[in-house]
């Protein structure tokens, strides 16, 4: 690709819109112990992109998917019959990837490097579905950590900090202290994420609940309760990525990746990534709160702009507090950003993962994510947020992470 026709870069995020769209979306069903494996899942996934693309699968040159992916780029190669694949990315991370995996699609779109990429994520993962020792392999990875730590690990385990609600229950009460945030907050995003779910067919949790409900149900790590959990469960989500001009000849609305950056803080333990965003210790600002100008400024436009916003949810207070890294409201104002209704369809100024999220529709490290946001921007989702021209997509701000701006096409 010439330098004249190179995508546009500025501070690690990349302009993408006049060269990668999002062409297809496919997903299976959702739910536990299906008793497929993630191969089986992950090829029923792209070949539901192909088709609602209208492509051949045999076009596919491309794969990105997590690094915590079992399923082998050979392996669904040879299954799907790829002949020619020039293209092969993994991201870091779980939720971190949510939306990184479809910008590596889109950067590799743009630069050349493919021509149609897939990005894919395939889970087993209730307690049922683990099929090895490795963490990855099905069931719960922190169940299998043995005896011998490594790591971050070393830094957690021993100290009562193993899962990953614990984790995140430490964030939140820390963002509880210093910015006067109430769990009630947090259980008000669960709520209205299951209002969304209770009209979409492909969610797992379809019964809405109130914010006594919310408070009812048992606590798993203060101050988590089990209604803010992502679901544990199988099933496959694939995003299909090819160039702008192509995408405008198949079968879909035209929807294009905008911009991607991608983002990490200095610190060396996860858990402490958060703090260091927030800028706690003092001037240094690193992670989304950093990236978060570029990735507006490339794209030329501003949070306002967005229409819609699918927020990594593996706990609905991770929420709040993304709205703030990404400029959505104030730091500290996250709480009352939800409070206030802001994140409820049809209502809300920004409605915020309206298929049902990862505590309703399903958990798919985020990936499911995309599809809905694609969905609300072909004006074809359940909860359609009327007009919706851009939408946002982050993954989770205590990884290393990224974030996706889409924006309808014109025609």
């Amino acid at each position: 690709m010439s330098p004249a026709l190179a995508p546009e870069a500025r501070d690690g995020v990349v302009r993408l819109d006049r060269h990668a769209a999002i062409a297809g979306i496919g997903q299976t069903s959702f739910a536990k112990d299906q008793g497929r494996t993630e191969l089986d899942l992950a090829c029923e996934a792209v070949l539901a992109a192909c088709t609602d693309a209208g492509l051949d699968p045999g076009a596919i040159d491309g794969v990105t998917s997590f690094h915590v992916e079992q399923v082998d780029e050979v392996d669904l190669a040879q299954t799907l019959g790829f002949d020619r694949l020039r293209f092969m990315a993994r991201t870091p991370s779980g939720g971190g990837g949510a939306a990184s995996v479809v910008g590596l699609a889109a950067l590799a779109v743009a630069s050349g490097a493919a021509t149609a990429v897939v990005a894919f994520r395939a889970r087993n993962r209730s307690k049922a579905a683990a099929y090895g020792a490795d963490p990855n392999q099905g069931g719960r990875p922190w169940a299998k950590a043995g005896e011998e730590l490594a790591g971050h690990q070393q830094w957690h385990h021993p100290f009562g900090v193993a899962a990953p609600a614990q984790e995140m229950a430490l964030l939140a009460r820390r963002h509880m202290h210093v910015f006067g945030t109430r769990a009630e907050q947090f259980g008000m995003q669960a709520v209205a994420q299951r209002f969304h779910a209770s009209r979409n067919p492909a969610a797992i949790l379809r019964t809405p609940i109130t914010l006594d409900d919310w408070a009812a149900s048992r606590p798993i790590a203060e101050p988590i309760r089990l209604f803010d959990c992502s679901l544990e469960h199988d099933g496959a989500v694939a995003v299909l990525v090819t160039t702008r001009d192509r995408a405008r000849d198949l079968r879909q609305p035209l929807v294009e990746v905008l911009a991607h950056g991608q983002c990490d803080g200095p610190i060396h333990v996860d858990l402490a990534q958060f703090f260091a965003t927030t800028a706690f210790y003092g001037e240094r600002v690193a992670g989304a709160l950093a990236m978060a100008p570029h990735l507006f400024g490339v794209a030329g436009i501003t949070p306002s702009d967005v229409d819609t916003a699918m927020i990594f949810d593996h706990f609905t207070m991770a929420v709040p507090i993304s709205l703030e890294q990404y400029g959505f409201c104030d730091l500290g104002a996250g709480g009352a950003f939800v409070e206030s209704g802001a994140t409820r369809w049809p209502d809300g100024a920004l409605p915020v993962n309206t298929h049902g999220g990862s505590n309703g529709e399903a958990f798919v490290h985020g990936l499911n994510h995309v599809p809905e946001a694609v969905r609300q921007l072909r004006s074809s989702a359940v909860n359609q947020v009327d007009g919706a021209r851009h939408a946002f997509v982050c993954g989770s701000i205590t990884d290393p992470s990224g974030a996706i701006l889409l924006r309808r096409g014109d025609g």
